[in-house]
């Protein structure tokens, strides 16, 4: 399982660990993931992500999952969060 944000698409980023003696040595750095479970409040279901705190605190300013989906851009996205995105702009447009 890759450790990337389904809704950001944040990944690990890399950089240099730096000791007292300021020696350099390369290390990763991890995002916060988290495995959640989101309610589309227009679908009236649930959806499992692994997201990031970041794009937790995102979600909720944003004013839920339905909110957060409708601003994303595509390219961010996992395939799931895509397909999400696209039952809820149907939903939305036969309602």
């Amino acid at each position: 399982m890759s450790r990337v944000c389904e809704l950001t698409g944040k990944g690990p980023m890399s950089g240099n660990t730096i000791s007292h003696a300021n020696n350099k040595t390369r290390r990763r750095f991890l995002p916060n993931l988290n495995e959640v479970t989101m309610i589309s409040d227009v679908l009236g279901q649930s959806f499992k992500f692994r997201v990031t705190a970041a794009a937790l605190r995102s979600v909720d300013h944003r004013g839920g999952l339905d909110a957060y989906l409708a601003k994303a851009r595509d390219e961010e996205l996992s395939a799931a969060a895509l397909k999400v995105k696209k039952d809820i702009a149907k939903a939305q447009a036969s309602a």
